[in-house]
């Protein structure tokens, strides 16, 4: 890409304008409980969130006969229609030149372990259908003259299966699925938040009845907190990740997800130790990832104090300038951080280098107009001096200007439109960024058709714990479309969705208003602001890309005394409008517990250092060197194979978490379908596995 584009079609793929939301439904009925009057809405699936995942899902379950309502606190607010970085990526089968091998895809999928095979393989073969479909909807990814899709790597990624529609890409995914969901007549209601999946037990096992929700327009003086009901046989949850988990993060404010409400319903988490971290700008202003081409143009990186006086802190680490360069260079393919890439004056010594200075109370930029400084002693930066892979990739785009922004301009015009469009110019100014929270890798755990431990209950995108350690960048939006689909097939073959809910579930609504009334206390110590500051502060601090077993203990202690507290004291609101806010951090502090209860258990059990976090252990095995530096107090732990093999499980109990590893679910590459013995199973749903009603094998922690 260059300059030569012209700017309307910069606009188009900057500016995605989303559809307007159609009226509202009406309530069918009310329900009298406790002297409150609450709107029932009924459905025969609600999906809970309105970006790519849930979308995908409703508009499939609709196709087939399913009567589905959508609900989302945001529409069109969350990750997937907020978020990105200079192109982001769809990671899919590469259908260019030769093709692709499932096999391969599935095993460079899951090659970080801890993932389940048949997942990865699930995710694979069902990626070229998922892509064709977005474009018959409208995606208007890039091809070349005969068709084929183009292509690039990205993070964990060798054999070049992304693409990309720009830096909009997921917006754009969310756009032509809100105009799908639109044309179809799908039932959406905007700020609406969901505050307990209602779970009933009964004589046959548990079973879920629908969602109480908070809605604004449902506030009365017989309703103060807006409470309403969807009472539906299906529930998928689509609420994408806990971003508000991290005081240091990228995710746009306001995403809570769904972990604290899967936990309160009883289902079971899993991987909740893998995330990703990675350098971005805050969320304070305009939060978005600095991937791909913001690093590929190799900017001057730099870090000021509170003096004002510039450091050129790169050059403490890296011995020489070519190394600075191109190690700055990988960070666009090699995004996220990972501890092993720290050794070795690797890419990931450039977030370890960033995240220290942030520590020290150093503020980092990049500037656009300036190449990087050499490091003392040694020659300046030139195109000419880099390592071989990063002049071959700079050399081939045509990227040889002699600044950033010149080969920013060149490579990734609309990487510089983003960023103006939020009164940010990287073209005159430098920009200030950090290491932060990204994307949670693990979720709620579910099998190969998206069900629960519950169910009735699904989980799709990153609601659902079914990446491992690392995944190519851009496969999460894969994930979300393929299993969005196969979710969508199973609700339709059990039929359980076909017709609107009837009845009043009384009993467990009950439970529901009395267990929030007891969370919304006016005399409690606990406020929003108060418990909010606490959760992100000590993830962000004791739980981030760097850990010590000693600070992680401490800090499930403590996680684990705050929300026993929340639970006995509840939380103060100082105006009913506030009471969602007081369930959704009741729930981010379950969400916290969870996470470092399962780090905690992996770290105690031996664990050591893979994906998003390095453990830091003075008996490590592995040391990062530096140019200047000792960096001895980074001594980690290297990763047991072993524990690619496992997964952790976390679920809610009365008496508290309960964590445990399972076995991942492993993939038979020798099986082979056949056609004439495999099709009767096809046409009788026998694949479906029907029968077996409740999700993932029940290994309970």
């Amino acid at each position: 890409m260059d300059a030569s584009v012209p700017q309307n079609i910069l606009d188009a793929l900057t500016d995605v304008d989303m559809p307007t939301l159609p009226p509202e439904r009406p309530a069918a009925d009310h329900l009298d409980i406790d002297g409150l009057r609450i709107p029932v809405h009924r459905a025969g699936c609600v999906v809970i969130g309105s970006g790519a995942a849930g979308l995908r899902a409703a508009v499939e379950l609709h196709r087939r006969g399913g009567s589905v309502a959508v609900i989302s606190q945001s529409a069109w607010g969350g990750t997937s229609a907020c978020s990105g970085s200079d192109k982001q990526t769809l990671h899919t089968a590469n259908t260019s030149a030769r093709g692709d091998d499932f096999l391969a895809m599935a095993r460079a999928i899951r090659s970080g372990g801890a993932m389940d095979e048949d997942t990865a393989y699930v995710e694979a073969v069902g990626s070229p259908r998922m892509m064709a479909s977005l474009q018959y909807l409208g995606l208007p990814l890039p091809q070349d003259p005969l068709g084929g899709t183009l292509r690039y790597k990205t993070d964990h990624d060798e054999a070049g299966r992304a693409t990309s529609c720009g830096p909009r890409t997921s917006r754009l995914m969310v756009q032509v699925l809100a105009r799908e969901a639109i044309s179809l007549g799908i039932a959406l209601h905007n700020q609406t938040t969901a505050a307990r999946l209602l779970v009933e037990d009964t004589d046959a096992g548990a079973r879920v009845q629908g969602v109480l929700t908070f809605r604004t327009r449902d506030r009365s003086g017989d309703n103060p907190y807006g409470l309403a009901l969807f009472l539906a046989p299906v529930v998928v949850l689509a609420a994408g990740g806990p971003g508000e988990l991290y005081r240091d993060s990228v995710y746009p404010n306001g995403c809570f997800g769904a972990l604290g409400l899967a936990l309160e319903a009883g289902l079971r988490l899993t991987n909740l130790t893998e995330s990703q971290f990675g350098i971005g700008t805050r969320r304070e202003g305009f939060p978005w990832n600095l991937s791909g081409t913001y690093v590929q143009v190799i900017p001057h990186i730099y870090s000021v104090d509170s003096e004002g006086q510039e450091h050129h802190f790169l050059a403490d680490y890296y011995r020489s300038t070519q190394e600075l360069a191109s190690n700055v260079f990988r960070k666009g393919y090699q995004w996220p951080f990972h501890a092993t890439r720290m050794l070795g004056f690797g890419s990931s010594l450039v977030d370890l280098a960033i995240w220290r200075e942030t520590a020290a109370g150093r503020r980092v930029f990049m500037d656009f107009n300036r190449n990087p400084l050499p490091v003392p002693g040694d020659a300046p930066f030139s195109l000419e001096r880099l390592d071989g892979d990063v002049a071959a990739y700079l050399g081939t785009a045509g990227a040889i200007q002699g600044t950033p922004i010149e080969r920013l301009r060149h490579m990734n015009p609309l990487a510089i439109e983003l960023y103006r469009r939020y009164k940010v110019d990287i073209a005159s100014e430098p920009l200030e960024f950090a290491v932060n929270n990204q994307h949670m890798n693990g979720g709620i755990e579910v099998d190969t058709w998206g069900r629960t431990n519950v169910p009735g209950i699904y989980a799709v995108g990153e609601a659902a714990g079914t990446h491992g350690v690392t995944r190519p960048g851009g496969a999460a939006l894969n994930a979300g479309q393929v299993f969005g689909t196969r979710v969508a097939e199973h609700i339709a073959a059990s039929g359980a969705a076909t017709r609107p809910a009837s009845g009043q579930p009384a009993a467990v609504v009950k439970t529901a208003l009395s267990e929030i009334t007891a969370l919304i206390r006016p005399g409690s110590p606990h406020d929003i602001e108060g418990v909010r500051a606490e959760i992100q502060a000590r993830m962000s601090d004791c739980a981030g890309m760097i850990c010590d077993p000693a600070t992680v203990a401490r800090a499930g202690a403590e996680a684990r005394a705050l929300a026993a507290s929340i639970g006995a004291k509840g939380i103060s609101i100082s105006r009913s409008a506030e009471a969602s806010r007081a369930v959704q951090w009741h729930q981010m502090a379950l969400a916290s517990e969870a996470v470092l209860a399962a780090l905690d258990h992996f770290i105690t059990a031996g664990g050591g250092s893979r994906g998003a976090r390095a453990i830091r252990d003075p008996e490590g095995q592995a040391l990062p060197l530096a140019r200047t530096l000792p960096l001895d107090a980074y001594r980690f732990r290297d990763e047991r194979e072993t524990d690619k093999r496992e997964q952790i499980i976390v679920q809610r109990d009365k008496g508290g978490l309960l964590v445990a590893s399972r076995d991942i679910r492993r993939f038979d590459e020798s099986t082979r379908a056949f056609f004439e013995r495999d099709w009767p199973a096809s046409l009788t749903g026998r694949i479906f596995d029907l029968d077996r009603d409740g999700g993932p094998d029940d290994t309970r922690p």
